[in-house]
């Protein structure tokens, strides 16, 4: 105002004169006692308090005062304190607008981005009430701290607030610029607490960064909605009601008990983990002093701190805020978590909390949390936000540890302000590694449950997840390896189930592969009399069975009903009333063994014949061009050696047969006897029949001779070939009509190359449509163009004919019509999309033999019985169902999962828990028919709390791909991935809601053993077949849709999160691997070697800048410009990284059930961006979210759901 008064002649060096003495004055108006009560000026401009008046105190406190605790560290939760004055609802962030537009310029123009903390108080934060500071008010280092001193224990737990701030704002970072928060999320911060940020910035230096940062658009700050439209800022102030606070004394509690806690206790309310102050990369417009070894910005006047060992950036425990679990998030990246639960060690430096923290780079400061957000400078004479009191309790927010001050190499507190800062920055997301670590939690399982055996004696236990390398002890429950339950707890009712969202399903692998060191399930055999079952509801004898009246009766476990005992059977009872022979009987104390079957289980009472192998190939011009029909001949020739045994000394009984087709049939007799094979060829492809019976079907050692006769003559009959129109019912027909001829179950092994498009039941069109993409209509591509295939398939299953088919693509070929036989026969799909004999060999043939060597049953069927008060409604998987209770598969080989889903009929009560068995009635490879039985207990339970606390989130999310893939048959895929989106905000909204400790709506609070749920969920949310890129063909989505029906969990783990391992830092003495990084491009470091798999792919990433030595141990040449992208295996090299890595790959290879091809895949190369793909943590080329911003956007929805 007196500048306005005076003179307007002055010369512009006395006008910067008066401007100078006008700061001065302000600067020593300033110089005030503590906040005193008293209504904040209206529109009065405020007293510029950045840092260097005296008046805010930041690092370590004056050595008088009781240490004090980092503001960023307190939280603060409502109803800790008696406020005065009405409480505002939750997620209530901003605040009645400023009275003035003058104030609101005033406060939006000097405001620091970055340079210091936010306060727990969100955004915007309020109006005071009348008894609070004076808004411009400054705050003297004399004012005692709002700390309680470190003798004092909280008096009550400390408060979970603020952990994790909601961005209140759509994940996609598409918004038009009216909806835009602020560039980086978080308002920007001065040293003296919030503004509200409601008014445009003044056109000056001092506004926002205009220049669009690279993940969002251009943005005006005059367009921010009143409300909370924040995305998720570091480190996001809790929301507060929309006042300050007076001061808390110094009994009540803060976030963080005052002493320096043990840094593996969390600071929040038992059971509740939050993330520690993770320390940012410095950013290229890094604004801030270098901090001091400690993480604190420099202090003048003030001790230095010693410097933690070993750590850059946040203090420990005994070094400013106790780091138990518990900080800011990172600067504007996501919410940072506050996981249920204990805290899970870091990977970093040793703190308490779910994720590590990457270390800043050797030799530059520490980024502040805000790191690249360095906000316009503030003006003299015109304040920040207003004085925020500390944790609102009264003390005026400082710089936090781990935050820069407001410019490069400016001083900290009691230092002069300096000039201001240069073009403001670019915003950059947050830091993901505030948030829930894949990696963090895989290794945490690894160390706390992968050295001892796993038990199955206990009901209800939890199994260690699929990545922990574990051994089981089957003491009465199935082996993880063969059931794996979405919770083991679940609802007692149905109301509960209904309420909390959880699936409650078990994915089933009845015929899983062991390690070496488990014993397989024992064989019983009960005699004629088969075993022994309850007479009601047919459950098998099996431990949950209870024995009564001295032996001579048992009590089912499933239905209460009780049954005579054989007298075959019979058995006294001991003292605790098992039977005295309970250990020598499989059935009464093991969770899975199996029964030979009596002549009552087969069909048409008689016992089944050896099952045959029939191999149908494609002889057209493509199979014949491409090599596959020489690869499959020569290959065969010695693959039938390998046919699929019990015993591996005795010779297998697995008869074969061969056609070759076209456009019409070839059937080959290989009867021994013969001299030379015949054809036989079937050009009525309209009424399919078998030409021959005898010696259509042989065994290979009898006729071993001939077949390789036929094998060689082949490829060379066909040689010249210029037929390319094929069938494909027919082809199916024929291998069913031979097995139906021979009065046996079998598989077809089919090798096939193009869209059957030859006059022929089952004929196809080019449906291939990419404009029906993302419409309504899109569900029609995953159909069947046809029904014939679906009739087709049930004749299939039976007869006990299982269908696989290898598939040779060069375009549409319709995998969606193809598929259905092999998916409703429990066979499986192999594709090979533009095969070349020299790179696609190794990949096809490797398939084959796992194929036709792996172990299979056929002709099963599988029931599944439950406890009353459950029963089994929804089945998924390739079979077929003819009933709703019987799951039929024409083949059920080892790698297959039938996944159940339970529902509620009744009341379950917590003392029996609740009991499924999984019954498989299967033909073996050796023609006996067998029951396998898998028995599982889970406990029940009436709290909410208990189911969370039990689940499995690997196996929830194996659930949901199945349920959401087989729902794009029906629904559009929009619809599919919001519902999916929906029950996950559901899940994790009643946790909020009924579990969680009281605490700031603005926090994200997850259950410790869900806090991977949004992760996961969104890596499927974004995967191929529910959101495709341009680039990925109508074929290959319905073929992963097929392929994910029938994975089991660790399948689909590393489907859907791949695991990407660091070779740079591979110890070629150790047998371990190295720890695996998180899936993001940031991880990747332009001097290392990563190795990605994803069960169905291995890439091997090399930088550009990898060391010479390391390429050299690889690849045999020391130039990155030398490595030839186009290889498929690595050079055998003689020294022991080569060899530790190839043993690496094939370690890997072994534990998949398809072989997978290695691509090499050079940075900035044109393959990278397939590479990138699976990069699952980063936004995707298909505008799927970013693991960041979907934890963002779920925060939202569960907000809005509490709402």
């Amino acid at each position: 105002k007196k500048e306005r008064k005076g003179p307007t002649n002055k010369s512009p060096y006395s006008r910067l004169h008066h401007l100078l003495k006008l700061l001065l004055k302000v600067n020593h108006k300033s110089m005030r006692g503590p906040p005193t009560s008293g209504a904040p000026p209206v529109s009065g401009a405020q007293n510029y308090s950045q840092f260097g008046q005296g008046e805010t105190q930041n690092g370590p406190p004056p050595m008088g005062a009781p240490p004090q605790r980092p503001p960023v560290s307190q939280t603060y939760t409502p109803g800790a304190v008696n406020l005065p004055g009405p409480q505002p609802p939750y997620g209530q962030q901003f605040g009645a607008p400023p009275v003035s537009m003058q104030q609101m310029t005033n406060q939006m123009a000097s405001m620091q981005v970055g340079s210091t903390a936010p306060s727990p108080a969100g955004p915007g934060y309020a109006h005071p009430s009348v008894s609070q500071a004076a808004m411009s008010a400054p705050y003297t280092p004399a004012a005692p701290p709002t700390f309680p001193p470190a003798s004092t224990a909280p008096s009550q737990p400390p408060p979970t607030e603020a952990v994790a701030q909601a961005p209140l704002q759509s994940y996609y970072r598409t918004l038009p610029p009216a909806q835009q928060p602020f560039p980086n999320a978080v308002p920007p911060f001065s040293s003296t607490g919030p503004t509200q940020p409601q008014a445009p910035p003044p056109v000056s230096p001092q506004s926002f960064p205009q220049a669009p940062p690279v993940s969002q658009p251009p943005f005006s700050t005059a367009q921010i909605p009143p409300g909370p439209t924040q995305l998720y800022g570091g480190p996001l102030p809790s929301t507060q009601p929309s006042f300050p606070r007076p001061p808390l004394p110094t009994s009540q509690p803060s976030a963080f008990p005052a002493g320096p806690p043990p840094t593996s206790t969390p600071s929040q309310l038992p059971g509740v983990m939050q993330p520690q102050l993770p320390v940012s990369q410095p950013s290229p417009y890094h604004s801030g002093p270098p901090l001091t070894s400690t993480g604190f910005p420099p202090q003048v006047g003030a001790p230095p701190r010693p410097p933690l060992a070993g750590m850059q950036g946040p203090p420990m425990a005994s070094q400013g805020p106790p780091m138990a679990s518990q900080g800011p998030p990172m600067a504007s990246q996501g919410p940072p978590m506050a996981s249920q639960g204990p805290p899970l060690t870091s990977q970093g430096p040793p703190m308490a909390q779910a994720n590590h923290i990457l270390p800043t780079q050797p030799g530059m400061p520490p980024g502040p949390i805000n790191a690249s957000l360095s906000g316009p400078p503030p003006q003299p004479g015109m304040q920040g936000y207003p004085p925020q009191q500390n944790g609102a309790f009264g003390q005026v927010r400082g710089p936090q540890p781990g935050y820069t001050g407001p410019y490069p190499g400016q001083p900290s507190y009691g230092a002069p302000p300096a000039a201001p800062a240069l073009a403001p920055a670019a915003p950059k997301r947050l830091d993901p590694d505030s948030i829930p670590s894949p990696i963090q939690v895989i290794e945490d399982d690894k160390a706390n449950k992968g050295s001892e055996p796993f038990t199955t004696g206990v009901r209800g236990q939890a199994p260690p997840l699929v990545t922990t390398k574990f051994q089981v002890k089957d003491q009465g429950n199935a082996s993880p390896r063969y059931i794996r339950c979405t919770a083991y707890n679940i609802p007692c009712n149905s109301d509960m189930a209904k309420q909390s969202q959880v699936p409650l399903a078990a994915v089933i692998k009845p015929l899983a592969p062991l390690p070496l060191d488990e014993t397989p399930p024992y064989l019983l055999d009960h005699g004629e009399s088969g075993p022994i079952r309850c007479n009601r509801c047919k459950a098998y004898m099996c431990p949950y069975m209870q024995f009564i009246e001295g032996g001579r009766r048992f009590q089912c476990g499933f239905c209460s009903c009780v049954t005579e005992v054989p007298p075959h059977y019979f058995q006294h009872l001991d003292h605790t009333g098992k039977r005295v022979d309970c250990y020598d009987r499989p059935e009464l104390s093991m969770g899975s063994y199996e029964f030979t079957a009596t002549v009552d289980y087969c069909k048409n009472n008689k016992f089944p014949q050896p099952p045959a192998f029939i191999f149908l190939i494609d002889v057209s011009y493509n199979a014949v061009k491409n090599g596959m029909v020489g690869i499959v001949c020569q290959e065969l020739k010695t693959l039938l050696d390998y046919l699929p045994r019990e015993n591996p000394d005795v010779e297998s009984n697995i008869r074969v047969g061969f056609v070759t087709y076209n456009k019409v049939l070839h059937f080959y007799n290989v009867k021994a006897s013969l001299a030379q094979p015949q054809m036989m060829v079937v050009s009525d492809v309209a009424d399919m029949f078998v030409p021959l019976l005898d010696g259509f079907l042989v065994s290979v050692s009898e006729s071993r001779v001939v077949i390789e006769s036929l094998l060689d003559q082949i490829p060379e009959m066909f040689a010249d070939t210029r037929e390319t129109e094929t069938v494909f019912g027919p082809v199916i027909q024929a291998g069913l009509e031979a097995l139906k001829a021979a009065d046996c179950a079998g598989k077809l092994f089919v090798f096939h190359s193009s869209l059957s498009i030859a006059e022929a039941p089952g004929k196809l069109k080019n449906r291939e449509d990419k404009k029906l993409v993302g419409t309504d209509k899109e569900k029609s591509l995953f159909q069947s163009q046809v029904s014939f295939y679906n009739t087709l398939a049930k004749e299939c299953v039976a007869q006990g004919c299982c269908v696989d088919l290898f598939l040779f693509p060069n375009q549409y070929v319709d995998v969606a019509t193809l598929g259905v036989v092999p998916t409703s026969t429990g066979g499986s799909i192999y594709k090979y999309t533009y095969f070349q004999a020299p790179s696609d060999q190794e990949r096809f043939l490797n398939d084959l033999r796992r194929d036709v060597q792996k172990q299979v049953g056929f002709d099963a069927v599988m029931r599944v019985r439950t406890s009353t008060g459950i029963r089994a409604t929804d089945f998924f998987g390739s079979f077929y169902m003819s009933n709703t209770t019987d799951v039929e598969l024409a083949g059920l080989d080892c790698d297959k999962t039938v996944t159940v889903e339970f529902r509620h009929d009744d009341k379950l009560s917590e003392e029996t828990g609740a009991l499924m068995q999984c019954a498989v009635l299967y033909t073996s490879c050796s023609g006996q028919r067998r029951l396998r039985i898998h028995n599982m207990a889970v406990n029940c339970c009436s709290q909410l709390a208990d189911l969370y606390r039990n689940c499995e989130t690997d196996t929830i999310i194996n659930f949901f791909a199945k349920y959401a893939y087989r729902s794009v048959l029906s629904s559009p895929t929009k619809n599919v991935r919001d519902s999916l989106m929906n029950q996950c905000a559901q899940i994790l909204a009643c946790y909020r809601k009924n579990c969680a400790s009281p605490s700031s709506a603005g926090q994200l609070i997850l259950p410790e053993c869900m806090k991977l749920l949004p992760v996961y969920l969104n890596c499927m949310l974004k995967s191929d077949v529910l959101q495709p890129g341009a680039d990925v063909s109508l074929d290959d989505r319905a073929y992963l849709r097929q392929l994910v029906s029938t994975m089991d969990v660790a399948e689909s783990h590393v489907f859907f999160y791949p695991r990407l391992l660091p070779l740079q830092k591979l110890d070629v003495e150790s047998m371990t691997l190295p720890v695996a990084v998180r899936d993001s491009e940031e991880r990747l470091s332009r001097g290392g070697v990563y190795l990605l798999e994803n069960g169905l792919n291995i890439f091997l990433w090399v930088g550009v800048n990898a060391q010479q030595e390391l390429l050299q141990n690889i690849f045999g040449t020391p130039a990155f410009s030398q490595i030839d992208p186009s290889m498929t295996s690595l050079p055998a090299l003689d020294n022991p990284f080569s060899k530790r890595l190839r043993e690496i790959i094939e370690s890997v290879r072994a534990q998949r059930s398809r072989y997978m091809k290695l691509m090499v895949v050079k940075q900035e190369d044109k393959l990278e961006l397939i590479f990138k793909h699976f990069l699952v943590e980063d936004k995707s080329n298909n505008g799927g979210a970013s693991y960041v911003d979907f934890l963002c956007h779920m925060h939202k929805e569960i907000r809005q759901l509490l709402s």
